[in-house]
C-alpha cells in the first residue's frame, strides 16, 4: 500500500518548526548511500540533505557514500560494497529498479534496512519515500497544455532512460496528453538530468527551425530558458521544477510564462529519518510514502505572489527551493548548505 502525504515542503526562507541541531540520541548507526548521478543540482541537494539529517539526528556515527555517475551495473557493485561494509541501513536513489533488485534483496537478507528515495524499486522488502513523480508530470503537463490553448506542438524533455522516476513521469505526462488530443509532441529527448546536455539538446532542436509552442522539462529548466534567451528564440511557456534558478527566472525574465512543480531534493534527508525510525523499531504502516507536489505559476497574480514568496537567490540555481520537509527533516538551512555529515 501507499501513503500519500499532502505535505508542504519547508522553504529556504521559512522558519523551522521542528527541532534543529544535533539530537541528544546516542549515535550508533552507520548508513550507506548509493547515488548514480553527479553534477545535477537536485542530486547534490539530496546528498547534502542526507548529510545534514544524519548530523542533526545525533544517531549516525558515519555515512558511507557511493556518489558517482554510473549505471545499474555500477550501482549493483556499489550496493554490494556497502553490504560488505556492514552498514546498518542503505539509502538508495535507484538507477534502474529491476537492475538493482538482487542487491537490495541481498542487503535485506543481511539485516540491512533499505530505503529508496526519489523513485520506486521493485524489491518488495525495500521501503520507499518519494515525491509523487507521476503527479509531478501530470500537474505540469496539464497546466502547459491549457496554457497553449489546448492545441499545438510541445517539446518533451525527459530525465534518464530506465529510471523509474522518468517512467512514472512519462505516465503522468501521457495521462495529461490523452486529455488534449490537439496537443502533439514535436520533439522528445532524454536529458539524463544533465544541465549541459539538456541545454545543447534544445539548442540543436531550435536550429532545425521546427515550430513549437511550449516546453515541458523534467527539472532541467533554467538552462532551457537561458537557451531561449541566448538564441533570441521567442519565449514559449516552460514547465520545470522548483529549482532556485528557474523560480528566479519566473520572477524576473520579461515575457516568460511558466510553472514550477515542487520536487524537493530534501527527500534524501527524509530517507535518513525513515531508515532511523525503522532501525529503532518504528516501521511505517505502509511500505511506500509519497509526497504530493504543488504547482507554482506566474500566469496569475496569485501565482506570481507565491513565486516571489518562495524565491531564494542565496541557493545554487540548480537546487530546489524546498530545502526541507516538515516532520521528516530537522536540520537548519545552514546545515544543508554546509553539506557536512557526522565526523566531517
Amino acid at each position: 500500500m501507499k501513503k500519500y502525504l499532502a505535505m508542504v515542503p519547508l522553504l529556504a526562507g521559512a522558519a523551522f518548526l521542528a527541532s534543529v541541531g544535533v539530537s541528544s540520541a546516542e549515535a550508533k548507526y552507520t548508513i550507506g548511500v548509493s547515488n548514480t548521478v553527479q553534477g545535477n543540482g537536485w542530486r547534490e541537494e539530496m546528498i547534502c540533505a542526507i548529510k545534514a539529517q544524519a548530523l542533526a539526528s545525533g544517531e549516525v556515527t558515519k555515512l558511507n557514500i557511493a556518489h558517482r555517475n554510473t549505471d545499474a551495473a555500477g550501482q549493483l557493485e556499489d550496493i554490494r560494497n556497502l553490504i560488505s561494509a556492514k552498514v546498518n541501513a542503505i539509502v538508495v536513489n535507484p538507477a534502474d529498479p529491476a537492475g538493482i533488485k538482487s542487491a537490495l534483496e541481498e542487503a535485506t537478507k543481511a539485516g540491512i534496512v533499505v530505503v529508496a528515495v526519489d523513485q520506486a524499486v521493485t524489491e518488495p522488502s525495500a521501503y520507499i519515500i518519494s515525491n509523487n513523480q507521476e503527479q509531478y508530470a501530470y500537474l505540469g503537463a496539464k497546466w502547459l497544455f491549457q496554457q497553449i490553448g489546448g492545441k499545438g506542438d510541445v517539446v518533451y524533455m525527459r530525465g534518464a532512460a530506465g529510471a523509474s522516476a522518468d517512467s512514472d513521469r512519462d505516465k503522468g505526462f501521457k495521462k495529461a496528453l490523452a486529455e488534449f488530443p490537439d496537443v502533439k509532441v514535436v520533439h522528445e529527448v532524454f536529458t539524463g538530468w544533465q544541465q549541459d546536455q539538456g541545454k545543447q539538446q534544445i539548442l540543436d532542436f531550435i536550429a532545425t527551425g521546427a515550430p513549437f509552442n511550449g516546453i515541458w522539462t523534467s527539472g532541467i529548466d533554467n538552462v532551457i530558458v537561458d537557451a531561449l534567451v541566448e538564441s533570441q528564440t521567442p519565449l514559449v511557456p516552460v514547465v520545470g521544477a522548483d529549482n532556485a534558478g528557474f523560480v528566479g527566472q519566473l520572477n524576473s525574465v520579461e515575457g516568460l510564462v511558466g510553472a514550477a512543480v515542487t520536487n524537493p531534493g530534501s527527500i534524501g534527508g527524509a530517507g535518513v529519518t525513515l531508515a532511523l525510525q525503522i532501525l529503532n523499531g518504528k516501521k511505517p504502516a505502509e511500505q511506500t510514502v509519497l509526497v504530493e507536489p504543488q504547482l507554482w505559476e506566474n500566469a496569475t497574480e496569485e501565482g506570481k505572489a507565491k513565486l516571489k514568496s518562495v524565491a531564494d537567490p542565496s541557493l545554487s540555481p540548480e537546487w530546489p527551493v524546498s530545502i526541507s520537509i516538515p516532520e521528516w527533516t530537522t536540520y537548519t538551512k545552514d546545515q544543508i548548505i554546509a553539506c557536512k555529515g557526522p565526523g566531517e
